[in-house]
């Protein structure tokens, strides 16, 4: 019978190491693909400089932010850059990336309510915003592809804010927006279909 030296035991099990890394290594950018875990490319740069479009879900229980379930919750976590929702019955919960405001100046916080659900919304630009992009039109119609409000708005009871949809992929898991809170436009279709005006929203 022949033994192997303590040598050739070591080399063997270095080699099976290195096999393991490189395999590893080569599954990466497959599971990044398949999670959304992307490396910020180029295109996403120009949104905001060395910030990776990435939220940081965590799981939160409804039960921490809301009393109750009536009518639904919408809770905007501005933190993970997330948006989680719970219908009434509890039988229904999602979890969406989302865009998030781009300064704490332009951020606000608390308890408001979906008030009205608009399909195609028509965007018109604050008087703020105008003096500060003159260059801006006054109103860009619903279905536009320009549309900064993608193809479904849930209006808040504060004025000019917004749960949303967005045409602009890169803005999703930035600092991005004005004020509102952007979802992927095939996911506000879903969060539209779910909420009802009425449905209870806070903001973290």
């Amino acid at each position: 019978m022949n033994y192997d030296s303590p040598d050739r035991i070591r080399r063997r099990a270095f080699l099976r190491g290195g096999v393991a890394v490189l395999a590893a290594a080569a599954a990466a950018p497959a599971f990044a693909q398949q999670t959304g875990l992307q490396n910020t490319t180029e295109a996403d740069t120009t949104v905001t400089p060395n910030k990776s479009n990435i939220s940081s879900f965590r799981m939160p229980k409804w039960q921490d932010y809301f009393e109750n379930t009536t009518n639904g919750v919408i809770l905007c976590d501005l933190t993970s850059r997330a948006v989680h929702f719970w219908s009434e019955d509890l039988s229904v919960y999602r979890l969406y990336p989302s865009s998030v405001p781009l300064s704490e100046e332009l951020t606000r916080r608390g308890r408001t309510e979906v008030v009205q659900k608009v399909e195609n919304p028509t965007w018109r630009p604050t008087p703020t915003q105008l003096a500060m992009h003159p260059d801006w039109p006054t109103v860009v119609p619903g279905g536009s592809p320009e549309n900064p409000l993608g193809v479904r708005a849930l209006y808040l009871s504060w004025p000019a804010y917004r749960i949303h949809g967005t045409h602009d992929t890169r803005k999703i898991g930035r600092r991005s927006s004005s004020g509102c809170v952007g979802l992927y436009n095939e996911h506000i279709l879903e969060l539209y279909g779910l909420a009802k005006v009425g449905t209870q929203v806070l903001l973290i």
